[in-house]
């Protein structure tokens, strides 16, 4: 389905029902918005890793602007900022009062600043392997000089000088880079997960080259403004948004909830699936929004 919203056409799909039988009367379930990382990527991964949450909330995946099956435009306009207020239009287009916000990685980034931004729009936030300045672009380097092989160094640097612009240079970056996004890595398992997915290297560019968004965003003015419950997830051995900017995150928005998963990496998801569902799933049945709307 899709969405034509302010200047652009977004892309989302639908998974699980948003009203259930429930003994004589029908319960509504929450609704969620789940927001994809990259830049550059799209939501077909969170579909296999987060299928299992529609048996308590109905779930909406989306693709930000220019990524996906979302419409492109000026790579200009894919932004983090734009990314926010696609997602406020959205909510509003689907006719959805506050909804539960799960964003990864990038996802994370425009979760946090939208609940920021829109604090009444948000029932609960949920953000994983994230970080909310570019301070983790600098730490990131560190980690991969650290850990990384002379070729995983080398892709890293090629992230950041803008030099991954085709789809086979981003799918070869994602194959040699896949020991650190992922503790539990399986080639075999990787190759068609990175197949279905639709990617985008204006958008990914956009984001990384030298002057590019990321390389100078910083959220944490905002944070305080976060008025939803908030669950912060990092990974033990994140390469790219290290579990300290996850323990940042949580000092900086007021009752956040803190786990870092010490068996994972970046792909959380894909390291511990059970335990992140579980923290997902418990998280929503008993954090309960005290301020007023």
């Amino acid at each position: 389905m899709r969405a034509s919203i302010r200047d652009t056409e977004i892309f989302f799909d639908v998974d699980g029902a948003g009203l259930v039988p429930d003994g004589s009367c029908m319960r509504e379930r929450p609704t969620a918005f789940l927001l994809h990382g990259g830049p550059g990527g799209d939501h077909a991964n969170y579909k296999a890793r987060y299928a299992a949450l529609k048996e308590r909330m109905q779930l909406v995946y989306i693709d930000h602007r220019g990524q996906g099956r979302s419409a492109r435009g000026s790579p200009r306009t894919y932004t983090l900022d734009e990314n926010v207020e696609d997602m406020e239009a959205l909510r509003r287009y689907l006719g959805l009062g506050a909804v539960v916000s799960i964003g990864g990685s990038y996802g994370g980034m425009v979760a946090m600043a939208h609940a920021a931004r829109y604090p009444q729009s948000v029932s609960h936030l949920i953000v994983f392997a994230t970080a909310a300045h570019a301070g983790y672009i600098a730490r990131a380097k560190e980690i991969v000089t650290e850990r990384g092989t002379a070729e995983q160094i080398a892709q890293y640097e090629d992230l950041f000088a803008g030099r991954i612009d085709t789809t086979d240079k981003m799918r070869h970056f994602f194959n040699v880079m896949g020991t650190l996004y992922a503790r539990k890595y399986d080639a075999l398992l990787a190759e068609p997960a990175l197949a279905r997915t639709i990617l985008t290297p204006e958008a990914q560019n956009e984001a990384y080259r030298p002057g590019g968004f990321l390389r100078s965003f910083d959220l944490r003015p905002e944070l305080g403004a976060i008025v939803a419950p908030t669950l912060i997830i990092g990974g033990r051995y994140d390469w790219i948004c290290p579990p300290e900017f996850s323990e940042e995150i949580h000092r900086l928005i007021p009752g956040s909830d803190l786990r870092i998963f010490e068996e994972s990496a970046h792909f959380i998801g894909g390291d511990e699936p059970q335990k992140f569902l579980d923290a997902v799933a418990g998280f929503l049945a008993y954090a309960t929004r005290t301020v007023s709307e």
